[in-house]
């Protein structure tokens, strides 16, 4: 613990050291303690900072309040989420399928993540000149070409086709204005830039949160497995993502937990079933996305800001089998919850509220939550296999039926079996809709798949074409299969092209 909270506190700290430049022209004698990008790097603990820095973006991607959070336009673009926070304009943009490029939770995703490709660009020109031990430099590169990856393989998914920037830029930088990339130049660095970090000595795990080798081959399956479906349609790919994700299973190092109550345990985070996630800690720097998944002024928890920011659809909850635990009480979900004012009493909150993300300590006392937000977790792994395996076999294996239904057993649901490779993908793709709602993941995984979720009837329906139960007479276009180019973005660089239909 100790560990992970001095990388908390190094991430909070670093980014004024990173970015600072000199004023040389300010006066006419020089200042020691003025760094640049030329002097800064030149110590193991500079590189360290660096690499510290490019998290530092992770952090705002959470935060929540009145007026939303990013966060939340990953899940109201899949049509599963429902919301009382009347005042959060953006919020209505992508729900009710009226969204430009005005939308400030896209600004943000564009703007967090290209400041660490900025940062991490910066590292992994830098810190190859500094005198430091080999092994430890290496691995501080593999972190910056992880995060690297990690941001552009967010943003290609959203924005599509997206300014592809390797070396850090100043106001001379040829880069200053960039052009769009293809998608498959995009997707050659993030390639290249995972092969590299996987050739690193990254442990598998790291207890402190950093990147390790086991989120390396996760995101790396994660990527071939987006590939392989739409846009690119890069089918060969299906096996090297079944192939990478079978090296995080055969690694031994990650398992389910045994409850889903260990899913939102502080105590839990880096552990067991997590394998990356982005980092906080209570009173040094907290996660800040409890009041967005808190009904609105029922007076359930100790923060003061509970917005009803985000709560599922009633029909998303209705569409989980008979019997699966995930959709009990106090599982994924809850509808009722004791009052701050009195814990002895109790209200109905009106809708399933995201028990998932709940952190019961700060909302019941401290209002400081201690939970970090996951980004991959072993369930996500072991439905990537089952899916990519299915494709690449031309059907269902022992293996692929093992993998989802470890997922399924934990549900205490029957195992599946007896399936023809198509109802098997179906099966899987619905058990990864069910499995990692609300984790910024299902939105995605239906602009690859181009199917969307109709909880309704439990199918998979083509996402052209499809109705949200919430708005029966407008259909999903082309157009939302991405998210439009920020409008700040337009008008700074004159080389952009919005999206279609933007």
């Amino acid at each position: 613990m100790k560990i992970y909270k001095n990388f908390i506190r190094a991430i909070a700290v670093v980014t004024a050291l990173i970015c600072t430049t000199a004023c040389s022209d300010f006066l006419d004698e020089e200042d020691a303690s003025n760094f640049t990008t030329d002097t800064y790097f030149t110590t193991a603990e500079h590189a360290k900072s660096a690499v510290n820095g490019i998290y530092q973006p992770l952090i705002p991607i959470t935060e929540s309040g009145f007026g939303g959070g990013p966060w939340l336009m990953l899940e109201f673009a899949t049509g599963l989420a429902n919301t009382s926070l009347g005042q959060a304009t953006n919020i209505y943009l992508v729900k009710d399928l009226i969204n430009n490029s005005d939308n400030g939770y896209g600004n943000s995703f564009w703007t967090q993540y290209y400041t660490g490709i900025s940062r991490a660009n910066l590292a992994i020109e830098k810190i190859p000149e500094i005198n430091m031990n080999e092994t430890q430099k290496q691995n501080y590169l593999a972190e910056a070409k992880f995060m690297r990856a990690y941001y552009y393989f967010g943003l290609i998914r959203m924005f599509g086709n997206i300014p592809l920037i390797t070396n850090s830029v100043d106001l001379s930088s040829d880069q200053l204005y960039p052009e769009q990339a293809s998608p498959e130049a995009v997707y050659d660095l993030i390639i290249s830039d995972l092969k590299e970090a996987e050739s690193a000595s990254l442990p598998w795990r790291d207890p402190s949160g950093r990147a390790s080798l086991g989120a390396v081959k996760t995101l790396l399956a994660d990527v071939y497995l987006t590939m392989a479906g739409y846009p690119l349609q890069k089918t060969e790919n299906y096996a090297l993502a079944a192939a990478k994700a079978k090296e995080v299973i055969n690694s031994g190092e990650f398992r389910l937990f045994d409850t889903y109550d260990e899913l939102h345990d502080p105590s839990t985070k880096n552990t067991g079933e997590y394998i990356f996630m982005t980092q906080f800690a209570a009173n040094i720097q907290s996660g800040n996305w409890q009041p967005a998944i808190l009904p609105y002024n029922l007076g359930i928890s100790a923060y003061s800001a509970q917005t009803g920011g985000i709560f599922s659809t009633n029909e998303f909850v209705d569409s989980y089998e008979t019997g699966d635990k995930r959709a009990e009480e106090k599982q994924f979900y809850f509808t009722n919850y004791s009052l701050e004012a009195d814990r002895n009493d109790s209200i109905n909150l009106g809708a399933p509220y995201l028990y998932k993300h709940f952190d019961i300590e700060a909302n019941e006392a401290s209002a400081q939550s201690d939970l970090n937000w996951t980004i991959y977790r072993y369930a996500d792994v072991l439905l990537m296999y089952a899916e990519a395996a299915n494709e690449a076999e031309g059907g269902p294996s022992t293996e692929a039926y093992n993998a989802v239904n470890k997922i399924r057993q934990r549900a205490e649901l029957a195992d599946l079996a007896g399936l023809s490779q198509d109802d098997f993908r179906t099966a899987v793709r619905i058990e990864q809709v069910h499995e990692l709602s609300f984790e910024n993941q299902t939105w995605f995984d239906m602009v690859r798949w181009r199917k969307a979720y109709n909880p309704e009837t439990n199918e998979l329906r083509d996402f052209i074409g499809h109705n949200f139960s919430y708005l029966p007479n407008k259909a999903l276009t082309e157009r939302e299969l991405l998210f439009p180019i920020p409008t700040s973005e337009m008008q700074n660089n004159p080389n952009l092209e919005q999206n279609t239909g933007y």
